[in-house]
């Protein structure tokens, strides 16, 4: 009987019709029929065996060289990460302590490409495993912009729902400053002018798919107002649901005797973060809400104090929408309501500012500002129909994190994946194998 099943599963015409079957629901998932002639190759593969699509390999029986079956296995793992890294599961490292202490620096995490289904890249042309620059190198491009597709998403498992952890393309990295690749060009084009730095530096632009990818919590969905009131957010008028481990900077006075590094270790207060004004014993520290109360029980604590930023005069240009009309900072800000797909909004030069990006870099029209009229392809508007959704993103690292606070909205085709799990988990300011944060890794994101 097994000798039967063997021979049936090594059977040619098996082999193709299972093949071919695969390749025939992934060309369903991908809408392109147009890589139907494809199943011609997988049937003289499997079946006529006219053609040698394998012609590095011998076909005379002779073993096949140490050279081509190192060769075969590369050719095999590359094309095959290459399709799990694009339509299923991408590596994730957490960089920068903006989502702390939901996620930490030195988490490594797995990222669904199929939960809000896989985008297809802007840029098919591209070297393999790196994302916008060779490796080795600061400047060379791992892309070539030969070929350019349209934004196009393939079908997922649902869309992204309010408080996924969600990764996505930086929307304001579409020009960068060579030599200064973490900071925002648009932020330093407020702050120095753009004939400053393109006279000083050198600038260059990424198509979306190459874009720095951020990670951050999406707490407005398209339709939503979102609000941020003394600290604490509000969507549609509700404060925001407990979920995840949100901290903020605080002012913590001593009576003149620091508090014992032990009890930072405890609290997970990374010494970067223990910032110490030994001149009037003052703390300046990033904490939860919980850790908060506890510092306040320590008994050289003389008082902890919530920092909240009042200045708004001082943030115009950091502060989205960057005009003085909006008078916001991080920790007072909006209301402000989220686009739409197919929803119109009234244009008016007071409100602008707020869809003045989205009208012209994210959904490419051509916006001008005539004697107080806006123009729209050469058109007067009063209105603006939005072609995409879009969402916003807040760290939980409230205090530090360059988010949508910083520089708007995200465009539905800046969306990479959601956040699923950890897989391990690194402390940068401990020895192996004291640095393996064992608690954290296989957990899942929530």
């Amino acid at each position: 009987m097994m000798e039967k099943v063997k021979g049936f599963l090594a059977n040619k015409y098996f082999k193709f019709g299972f093949v071919a079957t695969v390749y025939l629901l992934w060309l369903i998932w991908l809408g392109n029929f147009w890589l139907l002639p494809g199943l011609v190759i997988i049937y003289d593969l499997y079946v006529s065996r006219k053609v040698n699509w394998t012609f590095w390999k011998k076909r005379d029986g002779k073993k096949k060289s140490a050279i081509i079956e190192w060769v075969d296995a590369i050719i095999f793992a590359v094309v095959a990460a290459t399709l799990i890294r694009m339509f299923f599961i991408e590596a994730y490292t957490i960089p920068t302590s903006s989502m702390e202490k939901s996620l930490l620096i030195g988490d490594y995490l797995f990222v669904s490409k199929v939960s809000y289904g896989p985008k297809m890249p802007n840029t098919p042309l591209s070297f393999p495993f790196v994302h916008h620059t060779m490796p080795f190198s600061k400047e060379t491009k791992s892309f070539v912009e030969w070929i350019k597709r349209p934004y196009k998403r393939i079908a997922g498992f649902g869309g992204i729902k309010r408080n996924d952890v969600v990764v996505f393309n930086f929307p304001e990295g579409d020009t960068v400053i060579l030599q200064y690749q973490d900071v925002s060009y648009h932020s330093m084009v407020r702050e120095y002018g753009r004939d400053y730095l393109w006279k000083n530096f050198t600038i260059i632009t990424r198509p979306v798919d190459k874009r720095e990818n951020y990670i951050k919590r999406c707490v407005g969905i398209p339709g939503d107002t979102i609000q941020v009131k003394h600290d604490q957010l509000y969507v549609n008028g509700e404060m925001q649901a407990v979920i995840g481990k949100k901290q903020y900077n605080y002012f913590v006075q001593t009576n003149g005797t620091p508090i014992n590094p032990m009890i930072f270790e405890d609290l997970k207060v990374s010494k970067a973060d223990q910032n110490y004004n030994s001149a009037n014993s003052v703390y300046r520290i990033p904490l939860t809400d919980e850790a908060a109360e506890k510092v306040k029980t320590f008994n050289n604590v003389v008082s902890v104090t919530k920092l909240e930023n009042t200045n708004a005069a001082m943030m115009t240009n950091a502060i989205f929408p960057h005009s003085p009309k909006y008078p916001w900072t991080e920790d007072n800000f909006g209301p402000l309501g989220i686009p739409k797909k197919g929803v119109t909004v009234k244009l008016t030069i007071d409100n602008l500012p707020l869809y003045q990006r989205i009208i012209d870099v994210y959904e490419n029209n051509d916006l001008a500002v005539k004697d107080g009229v806006i123009y729209i392809n050469g058109k007067p508007e009063t209105t603006y129909t939005f072609k995409m959704n879009y969402y916003f993103m807040m760290g939980d690292n409230r205090h530090n994190s360059a988010d949508g606070r910083f520089w708007g909205f995200v465009p539905e085709d800046h969306v990479v994946g959601k956040a699923v799990f950890i897989w391990l988990s690194l402390d940068k300011e401990k020895g192996f194998p004291g640095n393996i944060r064992w608690s954290r890794m296989f957990r899942s994101i929530h």
